[in-house]
C-alpha cells in the first residue's frame, strides 16, 4: 500500500533503516491474510474524500485542518458524511474544514496534562504505542519532531488516521497496523509514548521491556495508565470486567508501578500527573453513540465502577532508558 511505501522511503536513510529488513514482509503478510472484513469498503470511502487546499493547519491548540471557507457547502456535507462512515470515533477531537469530529474522549485534556512534563520533541524520532487514531501524534507534531510513528493493530483506527491525513498529507507522521510484540528491538527512538495500554497487557513486565527496547540509550518513556491508591505492594487484578472492559489485567498503585519500572531497568522514574477521569472527559457523542463512562460507573456512587472497583484514576510517569 502506498501509505507504507512512503514510510519505507522516509526511514531508508535514518536510524530506523534496519527495520526494513522485516517490516515490508510483515505488512505484506498482514495485507494478504489479516484484513478486517470491512477494510476494503473503508478504503474506498477514504478514496472518495475530496482533495482540498486547507488554508491553515493548527496543531498547537487542537487538531484543526482548514476552514469552511476553503470548500463548498456540498464538499463540507460530503466530507461529513464520509467521515461518519468511520464511526465510532473514540480519540480526538478533530476539526476538518470546521467539521467537528466530537469524539468519545477529550484526548486534548490528556495531552494538556502530559505535554508540560515531557522533554522537547524538536528534531526527535518519536514512537506512540497503542496510538489509536493518532490524535496525540498530531499534537506532537506541533513541536516539530523529525518523525512520529504510531503503532496500533486496530484497523478502523488506521483508516481514521488516513482519513485525517488525507487533508494534511505533507507531515512526517505515520501509523502502522502493528502491536508492540511485532516490533523488533529497534533502540532508535528518542521518545516512546504509551498511553492507555499497560493495563491491557497480560504481562506488564514484558510490555515494559518491549517499550525499553525501542528507546535509544537515555531516551524518554512517557507512560500513562490506570492506577489505584496504595503502597508498592498494591495491585488490583479485576475479575472478568473492569468498568465493563474485558481485557484489563493489572492496575498497580503508582508506587508499585515505579517499582516495576525500576525492575525493568528504567532510571529517573517520576510520576508527573495523577487525575480522575471525569464524565465530561469520556462520554457518548454524535460520533460515538454507544455506552460510555457514565454507563460504566455505579449510578449511586460514581467513585466506583459498576463492578465495585475504584473508578478510573490515571497516572502519567516519565522515565529514561
Amino acid at each position: 500500500m502506498k501509505w507504507f511505501y512512503d514510510f519505507y522511503r522516509e526511514i531508508a536513510t535514518t536510524d530506523l533503516a534496519h527495520w526494513l529488513e522485516t517490516l515490508p514482509a510483515h505488512l505484506a503478510k498482514w495485507h494478504k491474510e489479516a484484513l478486517h472484513g470491512d477494510f476494503k469498503k473503508w478504503l474506498k470511502l477514504v478514496e472518495q474524500l475530496p482533495k482540498t487546499q486547507p488554508s491553515q493547519v493548527n496543531l498547537t491548540d487542537s487538531v484543526s485542518i482548514g476552514s469552511a471557507n476553503d470548500i463548498t457547502e456540498y464538499q463540507q456535507k460530503q466530507i461529513n458524511g464520509l467521515l461518519k462512515q468511520f464511526m465510532p470515533w473514540r480519540k480526538g477531537p478533530f476539526y476538518i474544514h470546521d467539521i467537528h469530529i466530537n469524539t468519545e474522549w477529550r484526548s486534548d485534556w490528556k495531552w494538556d496534562r502530559v505535554a508540560p512534563h515531557i522533554s522537547s520533541l524538536a528534531n526527535k524520532t518519536v514512537l506512540d504505542v497503542g496510538c489509536g487514531s493518532g490524535y496525540h501524534m498530531w499534537r506532537m507534531l506541533a513541536q516539530k519532531p523529525e518523525m512520529v510513528v504510531g503503532i496500533d493493530p486496530t484497523q478502523l483506527f488506521l483508516i481514521q488516521f488516513q482519513a485525517i491525513k488525507h487533508f494534511a498529507p505533507n507531515h512526517p507522521i505515520h501509523l502502522l497496523p502493528l502491536g508492540i510484540e511485532q516490533m523488533p528491538a529497534l533502540r532508535a527512538f528518542d521518545t516512546v509514548f504509551s498511553m492507555g495500554v499497560l493495563y491491557h497487557r497480560k504481562s506488564p513486565f514484558e510490555f515494559l521491556q518491549q517499550l525499553k527496547e525501542q528507546l535509544k540509550s537515555g531516551g524518554e518513556l512517557v507512560l500513562e495508565t490506570l492506577v489505584v491508591e496504595g503502597d508498592e505492594n498494591t495491585v488490583l487484578v479485576p475479575g472478568e470486567r473492569y468498568a465493563q472492559m474485558r481485557n484489563v489485567w493489572f492496575i498497580p498503585s503508582v508506587k508499585a508501578l515505579e517499582h516495576w519500572m525500576s525492575r525493568a531497568g528504567f532510571k529517573n522514574i517520576r510520576c508527573v500527573n495523577l487525575d480522575e477521569t471525569r464524565l465530561e472527559e469520556q462520554r457518548a457523542t454524535d460520533w460515538m453513540t454507544s455506552h460510555s463512562l457514565v454507563d460504566f460507573l455505579d449510578k449511586d456512587d460514581i467513585s466506583k465502577t459498576i463492578e465495585g472497583y475504584p473508578a478510573p484514576l490515571r497516572a502519567t510517569l516519565i522515565a529514561n532508558r
